[in-house]
């Protein structure tokens, strides 16, 4: 026997299924080439070859005359098939080391590895020389039970589900809080916005507080600098901090964990400094037993984490839309063949049903009317019409008759046929197709790239700004204290003006985290 090499040649510029006729077909007419195949949707094609007549580079320029792009992968590799098997009934390494020389001499395994204790095989092989059900039957043979991993069909890592909840319960959660809290807001800012008063609600003297009676409700002090509007801020603002804001924290957490900020440091910390700024502040103010009130934040936190789980809950809703497309695609799958055994002219010997990652290259598959077809392949006998409609769009049934293609996850409707199987497992064009659109969804646009990149720094040089700001605040009030008495509205002179300093310059700095906090917009 003349020696066969195999090499593999990636193919660009194929559109359709008669581009791979027409490559097959040209190539199989010359010298030196023994076989050959052509995945559509992995562009590559795996030639095998006589290497004493013809080269691979050879092989590739022929390809190309025929108007297609094609180089030669060097990696060969790629044409290996990997089994993952449960292996019951191993009591103790000998019975492992059993196994493995016993498949390392069986012809085209290329790899063993058995583990006694997760009872698992990996195994790699020459689909060329050996498929999944010799391997399977070896270990039969040896006394063991054996069965594939189970793979999971359902595609459960696509499910977006329990973090869409998660994140709209954290948006429910705030927003139920957030309600009262911007009712109460805007009432003291209409009642307030009488023009015979000049100074806010929370710092008015006492003859100014005679004046509008209305705001007097929530001006009552419970206790001695705490006010009505202040409490009831405080209160609903907890359940917020701590219901709402969870995940946030969590994930800024796992961040500070690994020294990264992302955007849930920036959150986190815009709220948490807000809510307890304003705690301390009215701690302060009832030490102080102030007839005034002060002014609190207790406002921002639930209005952020308002929006901001509003905008991550309507992001897990779009991913999982894209990935409920991926999750049908692979839902389209046949789960089960039935593969026959076939005697001299044709004639039906046996026929058994496997599941369909035990289908071997060459196998002959039976597809009875209304099944799906389980992998690709080439008819051999029968006739019938088959629905491609999932694959190629197309609404019209196609007929197809010996020696025509068939894909994967079609369906065939009125006759019975027998196909040789072409491509199998990982190589179907369904399978290649949820891979081309799960690397889809990994892989990441430039602009988004240099947006993450971006995001990385921004976190840190939000923070950098806030602190200058409350430095140079600071610094001003204590160089020129006129500035900062123009814009503190109701500065009373019972409070120290380093207090009204201070006071300032933390409600600036606090305002520049709050406002940079949903990254998006800060980054757009």
């Amino acid at each position: 026997t003349k020696a066969i090499s195999k090499c593999y040649v990636q193919v660009t510029g194929m559109t359709c299924a008669s581009c791979v006729a027409n490559i097959e077909r040209n190539l199989r007419r010359e010298d030196g080439i023994h076989s050959i195949l052509v995945a559509l949707m992995a562009g590559k094609a795996e030639v095998r070859y006589n290497p004493a007549v013809i080269h691979p580079s050879a092989i590739a320029e022929l390809i190309r005359e025929l108007g297609f792009g094609a180089t030669v992968m060097e990696n060969c590799g790629e044409g290996d098939g990997i089994l993952e098997l449960v292996v019951r009934g191993m009591t103790c390494a000998s019975c492992v080391h059993k196994i493995e020389s016993t498949l390392m001499k069986t012809n085209g395994v290329l790899y063993c590895s058995v583990a006694l204790a997760t009872n698992k095989a990996h195994i790699k092989y020459d689909p060329e020389a050996v498929g999944p059900r010799d391997v399977i039957q070896v270990i039969k043979d040896l006394g063991f039970t054996t069965s594939l991993v189970k793979k999971d069909r359902s595609a459960s890592h696509l499910d977006h589900k329990q973090e869409i909840r998660q994140w709209k319960r954290s948006f429910v959660v705030s927003f139920v809080f957030c309600i009262p809290v911007m009712g109460l807001m805007i009432y003291m800012m209409v009642m307030n916005g009488h023009p015979s008063d000049t100074h806010t609600h929370q710092n008015m003297s006492s003859e100014d507080r005679e004046a509008s009676h209305s705001s007097m409700v929530l001006d009552y002090q419970l206790l001695p600098g705490l006010s009505v509007m202040n409490f009831l801020s405080f209160l609903l603002c907890v359940p917020v901090q701590v219901f709402g804001g969870w995940h946030f924290y969590i994930q800024a957490y796992r961040a500070l964990k690994h020294s990264t900020a992302n955007m849930d440091v920036l959150v986190v910390l815009a709220t948490s400094i807000a809510f307890l700024y304003s705690f301390v502040i009215l701690l302060v103010a009832m030490a102080e037993r102030a007839k005034v009130n002060p002014v609190t934040f207790f406002d921002t936190p639930p209005m952020l984490f308002v929006f901001i789980s509003l905008g991550r809950w309507l992001e897990h809703v779009a991913k999982g839309k894209t990935s409920e497309a991926l999750a049908r695609l692979i839902s389209l799958q046949a789960t089960e063949a039935t593969i026959v055994t076939l005697g001299p002219d044709n004639v039906l010997l046996s026929e058994e049903q496997v599941d369909v990652e035990l289908v071997q290259r060459g196998d002959i598959v039976k597809v009875v009317p209304g099944g799906k077809f389980p992998v690709d392949g080439r008819v051999i006998e029968g006739h019938s019409m088959v629905d491609e409609s999932l694959i190629t769009g197309e609404a019209m049934p196609v007929t197809k008759k010996p020696g025509n293609t068939v894909i994967a996850g079609s369906i065939n409707q009125n006759g019975s046929l027998l196909i040789a199987a072409t491509h199998v497992g990982a190589d179907t064009t369904l399978s290649q197709i949820v891979k081309l659109v799960e690397e889809a969804q990994t892989s990441k646009a430039p602009i988004q790239q240099f947006a993450d990149k971006l995001s990385g720094y921004f976190v840190p040089f939000i923070v950098a700004v806030s602190v200058v700001t409350l430095l140079a605040w600071i610094i001003i009030g204590f160089v020129d204290f006129g500035i900062v008495e123009k814009y503190f509205l109701g500065y009373s002179e019972s409070i120290s003006s380093a207090e009204v300093i201070i006071r300032f310059a933390f409600q600036a700095s606090i305002t520049v985290l709050c406002i940079a906090c949903p990254c998006s917009l800060g980054l757009a």
